[in-house]
């Protein structure tokens, strides 16, 4: 018997070589992607209704060519990438998607490696943007990406680098990239919503101006800055920075990515999901996965209907029509009664009236054909042209039947909105408490209005030729020619009376005459501050009557008329609903002629500016009272934008519009108020644009002001961010006087003190600050988030105060870009 140690044959060597080298070669088959398929210079494709040509990835999971498009002419067909071994045939990338091509059309990748789409006739209708020189081959991956690719394999251009609607796994998303959803489900033309990741790093869902691919409106953000969105192979979808650290997950996946096909799409009504297709092998053991594609995730998880609340576009559904959440969070667009659909094979279009509007013309006599249908828990947040308050359903129902300008009105809290059609972003929810009231014609009513005007022609025929004859008719005919001459100014009194009276009973508000506050102001001699459109006196009501009182006179303005007596009115109304701790009240107002003036409480310990920046006569607050002072300005924009009945944009948060109660700097209950909230809609446009333009650098205006962007409540979150950080730097946001040139502007000098780890340098003078550096951190890198030159960065107040209470933990800033505010 052969010792264990004995050599063995030589033949054993050779097959045992032979059999390790067909294990490693089997090995690396099954763990390799197979090598694709070259598509060399000069290959084309043809579109056709039987044509079966297409160019294929390796394992055939994947197709590029022509597909037919379902509800197409017969030759209506889209250069496209697909899923090919799945009955859907579900595509994925789409090339000049808004244009189908004709049978006959071609595809080519021409010898001078060119990847030209080109009509019957020839005449090129796309190609890829981007593409370098050198094109040796095209290739199409398992992954679904087309390449074109140099001798070297050098990837010169990729379907992933310029994505229609949807990613994949594998494939990464970079900075300025937009994924611009389907029109509808069968209609691969651009849609009205797109997804982002912008040039400065912020991840977006944007409605668009359609059929233009331009934002609009942002109803969805990130609010974090990343350098690329990665879609990884175990299906996690994730926001990470240029070093690879993950800052976001938008998706993560817990399913076996061995057996499933997956995909990422921005649908055509706005939801961006996360869906799953069983691969043609067994699935895994513990979930049955039907032969279709399932949603496994979604964003955003708030209700799509309600997000999209702009005064511009349709939002998720079109005009005239609202939108409501059905099963899987899938939106449907539907009809109010007495509409219908512009086009039953599209209902995003929106909807249309079946009956005639209300004849203006008629005098009243079309009042009583109408009716106005209730739509519980549903609203038209946007549209509004007029507003009440402290009122009646029944009173809201007769003022929208009683104005024939009037189409529907919302009423939720004893509160009214009027609105004219088009109606927009209208939703309904089982969480709105209003309702909407929509005015339809009854039925078997019909328009009186041509009838009227010819029985009116036919009156006004006859009683002339009697009246003709008489020299009453004469007289007549002067006498109401001077009526209006003669009644102008008793008119214009009447609808100041009447509107002043409306206004002084909906509220607490008292109403002075002009004479009243001369005495009370001892002629306007005290003036307590002055601004750009008003100046501020104190004044005395005496005890009974409320004491001391501070009197803002507003600029004159040369004419008025009964529309601004009643805005007016209107305005004042709303800020005198208004009940917070933290914002001055208004006692009552002046509107007399051309004298318009807010009465507030009087604030004894002046403003914010006057303790904080020193030279006054208050002592300046302590660091715990900064604090204090920091969470009541948040909370009370929080009040104003979200909690009010009507949202309010202050358009002018500065440390001189912040008040200090008479506790202030004694009572540990600390309260700051805000003044002067309200006021810009209270001015002229031009008015108000010069009060919150401050000039000089890094000011407290947002960027929006100069760059004609739309204005919204985060203009007030930028003017908070600079307050915050003088709050805690007890300085100007600008200033040249004993500080060294990279000082001078204080959110450069914070972001650069935070970003070396050195805030100790912002509050180095202040013992108590010193002791507590974790939250002097916490609120400048609030502060920070505050000042991004892009609102969407911005966080809303709510989050703010979140975020200061310390209930939210607050990521890294983003560097704010310098903005230097010009006139």
């Amino acid at each position: 018997m052969a010792s264990y140690y004995s050599p063995q044959p030589k033949f054993y060597y050779y097959y045992s070589s032979l059999i390790i080298l067909c294990l490693s070669t089997l090995l690396f088959r099954i763990n390799s992607q197979p090598a694709p398929r070259n598509i060399s210079l000069g290959s084309s494709l043809t579109a056709g209704a039987a044509s079966k040509d297409y160019w294929l990835s390796p394992s055939g999971e994947f197709a590029f060519g022509f597909q037919q498009v379902a509800g197409s002419s017969a030759n209506g067909f889209l250069l496209a990438i697909w899923y090919n071994k799945i009955a859907q045939k579900t595509i994925v990338w789409s090339a000049n998607r808004n244009e189908l091509v004709s049978s006959g059309s071609t595809v080519k990748l021409t010898k001078d490696g060119s990847l030209m789409l080109a009509d019957p006739s020839g005449r090129q209708i796309w190609g890829p943007n981007g593409v370098g020189a050198g094109v040796s081959y095209g290739a199409l991956f398992d992954t679904g990406n087309f390449v074109l690719a140099n001798r070297n394999a050098a990837v010169l251009w990729g379907s992933f680098d310029q994505p229609t609607d949807t990613i994949l796994p594998t494939q990464i998303v970079k900075r300025g990239t937009e994924l611009i959803s389907k029109y509808s489900s069968t209609n691969y033309s651009t849609g009205r919503f797109k997804f982002t990741l912008q040039n400065d790093g912020n991840l977006v869902a944007y409605t668009t101006f359609y059929p233009q691919t331009g934002s609009n409106f942002p109803y969805w953000a990130g609010n974090i800055a990343g350098n690329s969105v990665n879609f990884n192979k175990s299906g996690n979808v994730f926001l990470s920075s240029a070093n690879g650290t993950i800052l976001l997950y938008l998706f993560t996946n817990k399913e076996p990515t061995q057996d499933l096909h997956q995909r990422l799409t921005i649908d055509h009504d706005g939801v961006i999901r996360l869906y799953a297709y069983p691969k043609q092998s067994s699935p895994s053991a513990g979930r049955r996965w039907p032969a279709e594609w399932t949603t496994l995730s979604f964003m955003p998880e708030d209700n799509i209907c309600g997000l999209m609340r702009d005064n511009t576009g349709s939002g998720a559904c079109g005009f005239n029509s609202y939108c409501q959440i059905e099963d899987a969070q899938f939106p449907k667009c539907k009809c109010p009664q007495g509409y219908k659909f512009l086009d039953n094979s599209d209902e995003s279009r929106g909807c249309l009236k079946t009956f005639p509007p209300q004849d203006c013309s008629s005098a009243g006599k079309e009042e009583g054909l109408f009716d106005l249908v209730e739509m519980v828990n549903t609203i038209f947040p946007s549209g509004d042209y007029e507003y009440y308050e402290s009122i009646s359903e029944d009173m809201c129902r007769e003022l929208c039947l009683s104005d024939c300008l009037c189409d529907a009105v919302t009423y939720e809290r004893a509160s009214c909105w009027k609105k004219r059609a088009p109606l927009s972003n209208g939703y309904m929810d089982q969480e709105n408490t209003g309702k909407t009231l929509l005015k339809v014609r009854r039925q078997n009513s019909t328009s009186t209005a041509d009838k009227e005007n010819d029985r009116s022609k036919k009156l006004m025929m006859t009683a002339g030729w009697v009246l003709l004859g008489s020299s009453v008719f004469v007289n007549l005919l002067f006498l109401v020619a001077s009526c209006p001459w003669r009644n102008k100014n008793r008119m214009m009194s009447q609808v100041a009376d009447d509107s002043d009276e409306a206004t002084a009973l909906s509220t607490n508000l008292r109403r002075f005459t002009y004479r009243e506050m001369e005495s009370a102001t001892g002629g306007f001699k005290q003036v307590l501050g002055s601004g750009a459109s008003s100046t501020v006196y104190k004044g005395v009501l005496g005890e009974r009557s409320g004491g001391n009182v501070a009197v803002k006179v507003l600029d004159k303005l040369p004419e008025r008329d009964g529309h601004d007596v009643r805005e007016f009115a209107t305005e004042v109304k709303i800020i005198g609903g208004t009940n917070h701790k933290n914002l001055v009240k208004l006692v009552g107002y002046c509107n007399e002629g051309q004298h318009r003036l807010l009465v507030y409480e009087f604030m004894s310990n002046g403003s914010l500016a006057d303790s904080l920046f020193g030279g006054g006569a208050f002592p300046r607050p302590n660091w715990y009272t900064r604090t204090q002072i920091a969470y009541s300005v948040a909370r009370g924009l929080v009040y104003l934008h979200d909690e009010c009945s009507t949202q309010i944009i202050h358009c002018d948060i500065k440390p001189q519009n912040i008040l200090l109660d008479e506790n202030i700097l004694l009572d540990e209950s600390l309260t700051a108020k805000i003044s002067d909230f309200g006021l810009a809609k209270l001015l002229k446009v031009e008015q108000t644009r010069t009060m919150t333009a401050i000039r000089g650098t890094k000011g407290y205006v947002a960027p929006e002001w100069f760059r004609n962007m739309a204005i919204t409540t985060k203009v007030d979150v930028y003017s908070f961010g600079v307050v915050l950080l003088e709050l805690v730097c007890c300085r100007r946001g600008f200033e040249m006087e004993g500080y060294e040139e990279e000082e001078m502007v204080l959110v450069d000098w914070a972001h650069e003190c935070y970003g070396d780890r050195m805030v100790g340098r912002l509050v180095e003078k202040d013992e108590e600050a010193m002791k507590d550096l974790v939250k002097v951190e916490r609120f400048v890198k609030i502060g920070l988030w505050c000042v991004q030159e892009d609102p969407c960065l911005r966080p809303e107040m709510k989050k703010v105060v979140h975020m200061l209470e310390g209930a939210v933990e607050v990521s890294v800033p983003p560097s704010p870009a310098s903005y230097i505010n010009t006139v």
